[in-house]
């Protein structure tokens, strides 16, 4: 693989994993310490340099534990909530479940200009407080009264059908693909759209890949290309499953033909498999991808495209997203359903129906069969 200089070029893309402006003075508070502070020495044990590494090293694993965006969703939720306790004279520690069902009935239905947030949404925060206060050692419960009754109350009264992204269809991801430049940035996000697609890969399973097992630290998974096609090894939220995606009906739609394209041309044979490239599209970076520049690249062709032109362009971007890769397959692929389910790494086939946006709902006719 090509190596840049240490220096990165200024004509480089932009990468989406740069630090952000940090909170203002006001916004930090000692309560707030970083999760990976409770990890230290016992007090009655003194340091050494030996000690101290291992240190570093349990903090690592303890950030590994959950998914990055998760652990920046975590973040940002006890971000939020440690500013409204100081809005409110409170504090966040220890925790209350009082408090806490306050803090629920006032996201759900604010008396500010701030909006409502959804209830799936509002689950997702209360599971980010919970898993925040246990980093810090106290235990909350969320079937406590003060908590699951007023939940259980915003989900009656605000509950809602869950939003499906839009399915990207066979017909949509050649036009896709057809608007991407011949350059090296236009094989690589061919590649990315077509490998994405064939394999129903969510968008962090698609820049975790490495060209081959243990190529770098950060990996979570390798590809291999063989006669037939390519075999993923992925670590997904499931656990280790494998993804095997066949060739094509012919060079211009087969995604592991897209795939050698751009590792050819861009010289990689080692380490991460989706880099940046220069801003001129000519060579490859030595950074990874962020997951983001996969939804920004849906985003972008789905527009190029026309697909559902017929609706205004703030509409026509939010039906798509990076689960519009999987719905596609999964809605696309005649197959049995268990190979897609596989295909997903789905734990149920009901989660795999929830991806099916064309699938023939009324094959088993169960009233028929009753007799009726």
């Amino acid at each position: 693989m090509n190596k840049p200089s240490d220096n990165q070029p200024q004509n480089a893309e932009k990468s989406s994993s740069e630090p952000q402006d940090a909170p203002i003075d006001d916004e930090r508070d000692e309560r707030d310490a970083p999760d990976d502070a409770s990890i230290a020495l016992p007090a009655h044990v003194a340091g050494s340099g030996t000690l101290d590494r291992l240190v570093d090293t349990a903090r690592d694993y303890a950030r590994a534990a959950t998914a990055e965006n998760t652990n920046k969703a975590y973040a940002a939720d006890w971000k939020h909530f440690a500013r409204w306790c100081r809005l409110k004279g409170t504090y966040p520690l220890p925790p209350s479940p009082e408090m806490i069902g306050l803090y629920l009935a006032d996201v759900a239905a604010p008396t500010g200009p701030s909006p409502a947030l959804s209830v799936s949404t509002i689950e997702r925060r209360l599971s980010g407080l919970v898993w925040n206060y246990a980093q810090r050692g106290f235990p909350l419960d969320r079937k406590d009264r003060h908590i699951a009754t007023v939940l259980a109350g915003i989900k009656r009264r605000h509950a809602r059908p869950p939003v499906q992204k839009e399915a990207i269809l066979p017909e949509d991801i050649l036009a896709m693909v057809a608007t991407l430049p011949h350059d090296l940035r236009g094989l690589r996000d061919r590649a990315i759209l077509l490998i994405g697609y064939a394999g129903g890969l969510r968008r962090s399973e698609i820049v975790s890949l490495d060209h081959g097992k243990d190529d770098t630290p950060d990996s979570r998974g390798w590809i291999e290309t063989l006669k037939d096609g390519a075999v993923l090894t992925l670590n997904a939220k499931t656990g280790w499953r494998e993804v095997e995606i066949g060739r094509g009906s012919s060079e211009g739609t087969c995604p592991v033909h897209a795939l050698e394209q751009w590792l050819h041309f861009a010289r990689i044979d080692f380490g991460p498999v989706f880099l940046r490239t220069s801003r001129d599209g000519t060579r490859a970076l030595d950074t990874r991808l962020s997951d983001k520049h996969v939804a920004r690249l849906i985003k972008d062709t789905v527009l190029n495209a026309g697909i559902r032109s017929d609706l205004p362009e703030k509409d026509q971007l939010a039906l798509f997203s990076g689960h519009s890769l999987r719905a596609g397959l999964a809605s696309s692929a005649e197959v049995p359903e268990a190979h897609v389910q596989k295909q997903l790494g789905h734990a149920s086939a009901e989660m795999t129906r929830r991806y099916q946006r064309r699938r023939d709902r009324f094959r088993v006719n169960l009233t028929r069969a009753a007799g009726l």
